[in-house]
């Protein structure tokens, strides 16, 4: 393609890469309040994994389905963001995109209820 050969490369695409990621962070923080309010959340589930966690495999089980709630909430976002920037009026399919990407971070909360729960259902 002919616009790669204006693409960085190397350590340049590498920052590059970084910077954008922090671009998106940050702007899921200011445009999203689901996020803003999950990563509330993350600051005392986060910690309290590594706290209550037994050994890295319990602190691996606790704290990743956090974070994994915040990467499904950002991909949902982008969903979101997609669809209102193709159209805001309502189609079925619209609304169908919306609504999986909503079930997928309640997925996520379900996987991270479920980690929580068999930890310390083990240890009774």
């Amino acid at each position: 393609m002919i616009t790669d050969r204006y693409k960085s490369t190397g350590w340049r695409r590498l920052l590059a890469a970084f910077m954008n990621s922090f671009k998106g962070l940050r702007d899921g923080w200011r445009e999203e309040e689901a996020f803003r309010l999950e990563v509330i959340m993350g600051v005392f589930v986060i910690p309290a994994g590594l706290l209550l966690g037994n050994g890295p495999l319990e602190k691996i089980a606790l704290i990743a389905p956090m974070l994994l709630v915040f990467i499904i909430e950002l991909l949902n976002s982008a969903i979101e963001a997609a669809i209102d920037r193709i159209s805001e009026d309502h189609h079925p399919l619209s609304g169908l995109a919306k609504d999986l990407g909503s079930a997928a971070v309640f997925v996520g909360y379900v996987l991270l209820a479920l980690c929580w729960g068999i930890v310390f259902w083990a240890r009774l």
